[in-house]
């Protein structure tokens, strides 16, 4: 069995040679790019508001613990329930517990990349209860057996003809070119599940310390239909979602939906405060909020690297990495891909599992020049490769060559001593144990040094 590392490589590969992915992924990629250039003209000083949006989360972050409290201490005095999760088994098993005492059958479910990172769906099929993706993207990719393939658009590897023949495989439908037919079936499909099921389930884009509320931004509706049919709604949320006031979403909402989609705003934006209130006509009679660690505070801990959770999902920089733009979404096989996923996925799910994962960028700092929140994901790369190596984690092929140029290189004789031909064996084998030559033209070293080439030069 291939370990991850190399299992990456040969999906990679595989990945960056198919032509008829890179034309998809690239064409949809390139209209949101043109988009978000686009929606970048409405403001005036995009510069400041990422500064100021910057600012915002490294407070937010730096006292994490203040405004979380402030926001439980708020969002109970309206009536919800607050759950503290250290990590996806204690999520599930409270979810779990919520879900057999309302006896739930059929959950709707918003898109929620949370609920993707500790595997909800698989944990209620497992418990024989139907969980319905409603976001089309999300419903797409569920009815195809995948995982979302962005963080934003989970079936933007996916043309219309390829959706056309997934309904007709999975729902019977006539084939058909047609992409409004095509998200009519969805909507009828999807319209009956929000009232009969017992429990809808949403993530969250941002919590709202002030006022104990849960910011949920959508293009859709289905998030909201989620949340208001079911007697019950539970949103998971990440704990670094925090930010410290209600009017600090004039800034992060037209933030996160430009850098995403180009969008001014998104199409529905709401919060929610708890369940229905006495004198409220719609609205779930129970609101749960579980709070998910899940390996946030190992990245809390570390100053250096913290400013990762500034993150606001807007998927803005695998929009612009050159790497995913090749490789695709699902070659990463974790919940977030892309530059921020590479940065944060060794920390959230192990170090030596996904280390890799740092590895798989040109540095080009594309990244860090679109982040609406100004995090410097190019550098937090570097610092993550940094870490496998001083922890061990690289291998050994690679140790060994690195091994053998760091001796040459303070032993500058055993290199004036071999002839040219043994050199570039060396250089070869070296080269070719990291990888360097599979996909490259042999280095060939000088047939002199500078150092005889300046004795040359002096005499």
């Amino acid at each position: 069995m291939l370990t991850k590392p190399s299992q990456f490589q040969r999906d990679s590969e595989a990945k960056a040679f198919d032509l008829e992915h890179r034309r998809k992924i690239r064409f949809n990629i390139g209209k949101y790019n043109a988009a978000v250039q686009t929606g970048l003209d409405w403001y005036r000083d995009h510069e400041l508001a990422r500064e100021r949006a910057s600012y915002l989360k490294a407070k937010a972050i730096n006292h994490l613990d203040d405004y979380l409290l402030e926001f439980e201490r708020n969002f109970t005095a309206q009536g919800g329930r607050v759950i503290w999760a250290q990590n996806a088994e204690e999520a599930l098993l409270e979810i779990g517990k919520i879900m057999a005492r309302k006896h739930a059958r059929t959950v709707v479910k918003a898109k929620s990349m949370t609920t993707e990172e500790i595997h909800l769906n698989s944990f209620l099929e497992k418990h024989g209860i139907e969980s319905i993706e409603t976001d089309l993207g999300e419903y797409i990719v569920q009815l195809n057996g995948e995982r979302p393939y962005h963080i934003v658009t989970p079936a933007m590897h996916l043309s219309k003809q390829d959706i056309a023949n997934i309904f007709v495989k999975h729902l019977g439908i006539q084939p058909t070119d047609d992409a409004q037919e095509l998200v009519l079936t969805a909507r009828r499909l999807l319209r009956q599940k929000y009232t009969t099921a017992e429990v809808g389930i949403t993530g969250g884009n941002f919590l709202i310390a002030d006022v104990g509320g849960v910011a949920v931004t959508e293009n859709e509706g289905n998030a909201r239909l989620s949340a208001t049919f079911p007697k019950t709604h539970i949103a998971i949320v990440g704990i670094e979602k925090v930010i410290p006031r209600l009017q600090d979403l004039d800034l992060f909402w037209p933030l996160l939906s430009t850098s995403g989609t180009g969008q001014q705003l998104t199409v529905y934006n709401t919060v929610y405060t708890g369940p229905r209130q006495p004198l409220e006509k719609d609205g779930p009679e129970e609101m749960y909020v579980v709070l998910l660690d899940n390996g946030r505070t190992n990245l809390l801990e570390q100053p250096d690297k913290r400013e990762a959770l500034h993150c606001i999902r807007c998927g803005a920089c695998l929009n612009v990495c050159p790497v995913y733009k090749n490789i695709g979404g699902h070659t990463y096989e974790t919940t977030y891909s892309g530059p921020i996923g590479s940065v944060i996925s060794p920390h959230l799910a192990g170090m030596e599992e996904n280390k890799h994962l740092s590895f798989a960028s040109s540095l080009c700092g594309a990244c860090t020049s679109v982040c609406p929140v100004k995090i410097n994901l190019h550098n937090l790369l570097l610092k993550n490769r940094q870490q496998a190596v001083s922890q061990g984690f690289t291998d050994k092929e690679e140790r060994r060559a690195v091994g053998f140029w760091l001796y040459g290189m303070k032993h500058r004789w055993a290199w004036d001593a071999a002839p040219a031909a043994g050199k570039n064996w060396v250089l070869s084998r070296l080269l070719g144990e990291v990888g360097w030559s599979k996909r490259r033209d042999a280095l060939q070293i000088a047939p002199k040094s500078f150092r005889q080439l300046w004795k040359q030069r002096k005499k």
